[in-house]
This record gives C-alpha cells, structure tokens and sequence, in this order.
C-alpha cells in the first residue's frame, strides 16, 4: 500500500463522491461522506485520538466503493478505508467487539451455517410479538436468510462439454454453499457447457471477504493462505460472489488468476447454444463487481446474447443495496431503508425478473421486496445462462 498520507492528501474535497455515497444520500451529514471520512483520517494521521464518534463515522461506511468510480482525481479510497477499519477493530468497545466476535464465529464457516437452518425453520413459525423480542440483529439476521434449500452435492470434478478449453476451479464460498446452492450447480454446468473442466474442491473453505472489508486482514489473510491450497493446479479460480472475487483480487497468491463468472466467460468467449428466455429482466450492479472489480459490461453482454431476453436498467445503480457484507446485520434500520429504495426502482422498471451477481444482494432485495407486498422472480447471471443453454425456464 502506498504512504498513508499520500492517500490522503489526493483527495481535492470535490464532492463528486457525495450523491454516490449511500449514507450521505440517507442522511446528509458530511462526515458520513468519503471526503468528510478522509477528512477525519487526517485528523487521525496528525495525532487527534481515534475517538468512539470518529470511529461511528468509520463504521457507518458501507465500503461499497461507488466513491472509487466518482472519484475525478484517482482516490483509492478503498485501501484507505480498509487501513483504518484495522485501526478501528484495535480499539472497538467490548459490547461492539463481542457482537462482531459473534458475528464472524458463523459466516465464515460453511458448517456452521448449514447448522443455522434448524434455528431459521424454527424461527420463521414465531409470531411477530415473539420476534420482537429478539435482538435486532438476530432478528435482521433471520429475516434476511432465505428458504432453507434442499441439498446440491457438487462433484469434486466437472468434465467439460466437447473440446477442453481451459481447467478452472470454481470458489462454492459460505453463504453461497449454504443457502443459494443452485447457483453453484448453474455455475458449474454453464462452465461445463463452454469447455471447461471444473474442479471443485470439497475441503475449501472461506476466501476472506467477510473479514478483509470489516477490518480483520490478519484472520482474512489466513482463510485465503489456506484457499490458495485448495486450489493449486488450475489455470483459473472461477468466483460467482462479487464480495468474494473483490478480496481475492486484493490480495495473495490468488490474486492473479481469480475471475469473476462474467468476467472469464467474456473473455472465453461463448461455444454453447443459447435458447430462448423471453421475459424482460433488470441487471442489478453488485458494488463489489461494479465498483471493486469494475465488471460492468461483460455480464450485460452475456444476458443481451440470450435470445428473446429483454433487460432494462434500474434508476440510481450506483447506490448500495444495503447488504455490504455483514453491514446489513450491523445497521438493520439504514440498510432496510437502502433496500427499500433499491427495491422501489427495481419494481419501476416492470421487469418480472431480477438478475443479479452476489448473494448479499439477492437476500437484501428480496427482503425489500417483501416488505413491499410485492413479487419479483430473481436469479444469479449463472443461472439464467444455465437456464439458456439447457433450454428451460430460469
């Protein structure tokens, strides 16, 4: 990482970072702003103590990147916000240390979540009195999981269709694994499809997302030491979550061969035969792949190549969904107000279907919608691409 300080002094106070920031937008406030948190990291830099208020402004920041995009004068805002949430995690109250603790003692371990379905299940026959009494975020937790799906075993190697052309591992991740499997079935067959030998360890374990965007890089540094394990040998590791493909092209040995899904089959270029979907859809830009990785065009194209899909845009795509990782279980009544607003302009487009890219996205939106009394079919891009190339509805 380049001088602390010369990150800082990069930043010229523009504002074109400001009606990108979701909390800016939610509440106006300049110090929840990228510029007013870059502002409070000088102060920090030149001896002012890291106070619990500054550390708030800190950890309101969704770490969604959008500012990253804005930023005229190359801010790398994204190191910045990463050094300082590692500061942060130093001097965290016990209450806000415990609650993280807890937090990070399930999301990063598969097995521990697939144990978590038994609670969901019970949770969801409690009525809103007994809910109620739960902690907030417990109960936003639980809100948010999505129906407890049947199981997927994947095979620990997927030949590929016709002539070979690459060998690729693919990442299953945590959330991912334990409640959208699907997806990584889809993932698999469309890789497949385009002639490609998957290899899917059945041992792999957390990548690190979760821990490198809270400010925990030493934890995240040893469940990427450990992937890199896992996946030696292959020409490329294929990654269907945005949050996940953002950390392992921040750091490690990884680095230099993980692909987001849409990035490689872009690249790859299509062989498989597309069939029909006709509905209308709305792509919804996932910050970590948008803003973090920059993979905007390449999923577009692969869904514009689906005979009879229709896909229009959503109003505002640069503003968070709400999710940002674990951000949603932290602050449960801004994210909820961010996925309102997401879902509001997501039903505006009168799409019957959403496509999106991370499974944070797809549970914060579905959540919204819910809220909304409304109904929205949605899907990875992975699996509306399966769906097209075997020929049945997604």
């Amino acid at each position: 990482m380049a001088d602390r300080n010369e990150l800082i002094g990069d930043c010229v106070h523009c504002g074109f970072c400001l009606p990108t920031c979701p909390t800016y937008v939610l509440w106006g406030e300049e110090m929840d702003s990228p510029r007013g948190r870059i502002q409070l990291m000088l102060q920090q830099s030149q001896g002012e103590p890291l106070t619990p208020t500054m550390a708030g402004h800190f950890d309101a920041c969704l770490g969604c990147m959008a500012c990253v995009t804005a930023c005229p004068s190359g801010v790398k805002y994204d190191e910045l916000i990463t050094e300082t949430r590692a500061m942060v995690e130093q001097v965290r109250p016990p209450a806000g240390r415990a609650l993280r603790a807890a937090v990070f003692a399930l999301f990063p371990y598969r097995r521990r979540l697939a144990l978590a379905k038994a609670p969901l299940r019970a949770y969801r026959t409690l009525g809103s009195p007994l809910r109620r009494q739960l902690p907030a975020a417990l109960r936003t937790l639980l809100d948010l999981a999505p129906p407890a799906p049947g199981r997927a075993r994947l095979p620990r190697v997927v030949s590929a269709l016709g002539r070979r052309r690459a060998r690729v591992g693919m990442l299953t991740g945590c959330v991912q694994h334990a409640f959208f499997p699907g997806v990584n079935a889809a993932t698999a067959r469309v890789l497949a499809a385009e002639g490609c030998e998957v290899v899917i360890p059945a041992e792999q374990g957390c990548c690190g997302a979760l821990s490198r965007h809270s400010g925990r890089t030493a934890e995240a540094d040893r469940f990427a030491t450990a992937l890199e394990r896992s996946f030696a040998g292959v020409d490329a590791l294929i990654v269907n979550a945005a949050g996940c493909g953002s950390s392992l092209k921040e750091s490690g040995a990884l680095a230099a061969k993980s692909f987001d899904l849409a990035e490689f089959l872009a690249d790859l270029g299509p062989v498989a035969t597309r069939h029909p979907i006709p509905l209308t859809a709305a792509y919804h830009d996932a910050c970590h792949l948008a803003h973090a990785q920059g993979i905007r065009a390449q999923p577009r194209s692969l869904l514009h190549a689906i005979p009879g899909l229709t896909l229009r845009e959503i109003a505002d795509p640069e503003i968070c969904c709400g999710s940002a990782g674990i951000w949603n279980v932290l602050n449960p009544a801004p994210a909820a107000e961010l996925g309102d607003r997401k879902a509001r302009n997501v039903l505006a487009t009168g799409a019957s279907l959403l496509v999106t890219a991370n499974p944070g996205c797809l549970m914060q939106i579905a959540a919204a919608v819910n809220r909304a009394g409304r109904t929205i079919r949605l899907a990875h891009t992975a699996e509306v691409l399966d769906a097209s190339i075997r020929g049945v509805r997604p």
